[in-house]
């Protein structure tokens, strides 16, 4: 069984149950129902021309706990009555563990795609969900050598793989695609800009940090290009800053996109700016090759660092906007390959699971 439940994991898996489905190997596609709406997930979901999931849930918002212990009911009633014998989980969402331990708890083995990331940051809920996901799985899929490390180092007792990310795979099977079916550059009327998101709790949760991300972008030295999380737009209104972030000049609000529309903006655009951990991975597929600068105190994603890929630029003003500045007049060259894997993650993942299973 294949369980998702946000963009990024329908993104990620995407090539996954490609590659299955050419192995032959029997699966069914379940959404959990973290992000179950047409902008957050379906679309996605048609975008990629995957089949519409065998099994899935809409859930309301709920407090972290509540969310996860509700997943953890309804996959429990659906991996009794499917009895898979392995579920493959990508990632560290909410879903992602309440999947993981409602499968452990009926015995059925776990296999974590992207295991074995690290930001040593507890204030973030997706550390707890990574490492809680690897210490309970059966077979752990870590992109990199440094991830594998990581799983060393805490003794995780599964199975180590070292397969590269499957988002290098994602994006090197849909750019084509991309170019051919997105508009999005219509509603672009800049030819130079740089390409913001935000979403991690412990930044738009936080009015300081939510302030000094709005203030960076109106100081940017070009225009910012902002498609917005729901739940950002949601802080910013609670912040009483809504009005005002509507009316910066340098800074062009779009509402959550599909993946192609932005892959198009990614690959257009000068820069990136986020504190997506994803897209720090995506950046740095050949196709795309941008400089990001990561707005957090600290990135899972060491790799892109190390490569010169990303930044960790951290989250005040100045900080960001003269970061932006730099990016702009001293142009890093950027390597020709990513440090994520060259794009044969998902088939790497799909042999282990025939081998390991006797398929």
């Amino acid at each position: 069984m294949v369980v998702v439940g946000t963009r990024p994991e329908i993104i990620k898996m995407a090539p996954l149950i490609r590659a299955l489905k050419a192995e032959e190997v029997p699966a069914v596609f379940t959404h959990c129902g973290q992000h179950y709406d047409y902008n957050m997930s379906q679309q996605f979901i048609e975008e990629l021309e995957l089949p519409k999931p065998d099994f899935s849930y809409v859930l309301k918002t709920y407090s972290q706990g509540t969310q996860t212990a509700r997943i953890i009911i309804h996959m429990e009633k659906l991996l009794k009555k499917t009895a898979p014998s392995l579920v493959l989980v990508e990632g560290d969402t909410n879903g992602v563990l309440a999947t993981a331990l409602a499968a452990v708890k009926l015995g059925i083995a776990v296999g974590h795609v992207e295991a074995g990331l690290r930001s040593f940051d507890f204030r973030m809920p997706e550390e707890h969900n990574r490492r809680l996901t690897d210490h309970v799985s059966t077979y752990l899929f870590a992109p990199t050598e440094i991830a594998k490390r990581n799983l060393e180092r805490e003794n995780v007792w599964g199975k180590k793989f070292v397969t590269g990310n499957t988002v290098i795979d994602a994006v090197i099977q849909h750019i084509s695609i991309a170019r051919k079916k997105s508009k999005i550059l219509k509603r672009i009327h800049s030819e130079q800009f740089a390409l913001a998101t935000a979403h991690r709790a412990e930044n738009v949760d936080d009015s300081t940090v939510l302030k000094n991300f709005v203030e960076a972008f109106e100081e940017a030295p070009i225009p910012v290009v902002y498609p917005m999380h729901p739940r950002t737009r949601k802080r910013l209104r609670q912040s009483k800053i809504c009005a005002k972030v509507q009316k910066i000049k340098n800074l062009k609000i779009l509402p959550p996109l599909g993946y192609l529309d932005f892959l198009v903006l990614m690959e257009k655009c000068e820069m990136i700016i986020t504190d997506s951990g994803g897209i720090q991975e995506e950046a740095t597929a050949p196709p795309i090759r941008k400089p990001v600068l990561v707005i957090r105190l600290s990135t899972e994603r060491p790799e892109a660092v190390k490569a010169g890929f990303a930044e960790v630029v951290g989250v005040e003003k100045d900080k960001i906007v003269k970061a932006m500045e730099r990016t702009i007049t001293q142009p890093r060259k950027l390597p020709d390959k990513s440090p994520f894997g060259d794009g044969n993650a998902a088939r790497k993942i799909t042999k282990i699971i025939k081998k390991e299973l006797g398929f």
